[in-house]
């Protein structure tokens, strides 16, 4: 693909190309990295019901949530792989940038986090399990 600031790469834009680079990194994502794929799981349980028993928005907040919360653990474990890739020893500003990336995930985890346990608890209200 090419890069329009360095003019390097292969000339013309595919879009199919881009989705195609897209779900190769999501697949990758989800085979190699346990804490992505268990919250996509989470969300999915979460989701699917609310779709029936909750209204648009909120399967709509619960969708936002998720995808930031998973875009930001993607960031992050691909921040790790850069810093672990450059400098293979123990470096302190190397973990001071992992620590950052990971504060930044977590910010996340922590909002997706409430999103999920209101939801959860408005479908345990709407089932009359509570």
């Amino acid at each position: 693909m090419e890069n329009k600031f360095l003019g390097t790469g292969e000339e013309g834009y595919h879009p199919v190309r881009k989705i195609k680079v897209v779900f190769n990194g999501l697949r990758f994502a989800l085979l190699h990295d346990f804490s992505v794929l268990y919250k996509l799981i989470l969300s999915l349980m979460i989701v699917i019901p609310s779709f029936f028993l909750s209204s648009l928005m909120d399967v709509t907040i619960i969708i936002l949530a998720t995808g930031v919360m998973l875009a930001a653990e993607i960031f992050n474990t691909a921040i790790e792989a850069i810093c672990d890739f450059m400098i293979t020893d123990y470096n302190e500003k190397i973990g001071i940038i992992k620590d950052i990336a990971a504060a930044a995930t977590g910010i996340t985890i922590f909002v997706w986090v409430v999103i999920m346990a209101i939801e959860l608890h408005k479908l345990l209200k709407a089932v009359a399990l509570i």
